[in-house]
């Protein structure tokens, strides 16, 4: 078994708050997070599959339908948007914290990748948060 990992990036703004709540409540709880203006991160986010090398292809997964595939779904639906408007659908309307906005990334990978073998999605807000998405196993054992 081996783990290979591809990075990718976008940039979008997003705004957390709940429309169902307060402005004092939102701020409470989000801070300068829940600005009415929005506010931009430059995201990077990794997908770990992991998975048995192919003894015919010497490969765990081809890295360059890795790389297509993670730019076709998620940086061309991401990217210089609004993710509480633009991307509204890809979010599934959840709040886009790091936590929602990495589920959303597996949710739309899921589609296109066996659940055998997608092990990981990695989002980056800055270089000092980040959360990990394991899918439905919390502890990320298959």
């Amino acid at each position: 078994m081996i783990e290979i990992t591809r990075q990718e990036e976008f940039s979008a703004a997003h705004r957390l708050f709940r429309p169902d709540w307060s402005d004092e409540r939102n701020e409470a709880l989000y801070g300068k997070c829940a600005n009415p203006n929005y506010h931009g991160h430059n995201y990077v986010f990794e997908v770990t599959l992991r998975s048995p090398v192919n003894p015919e292809t010497g490969m765990a997964y081809n890295l360059a339908d890795l790389k297509r595939l993670m730019r076709r779904e998620v940086v061309e639906a991401l990217d210089h948007k609004n993710l509480n408007e633009d991307a509204a659908q890809f979010m599934k309307n959840r709040i886009p914290t790091a936590e929602n906005i990495a589920i959303s990334i597996w949710e739309c990978l899921v589609e296109h990748i066996d659940t055998e073998i997608l092990f990981r999605v990695r989002l980056y807000e800055n270089a000092r948060n980040f959360v990990d998405y394991y899918g439905e196993n919390p502890d990320g054992v298959r």
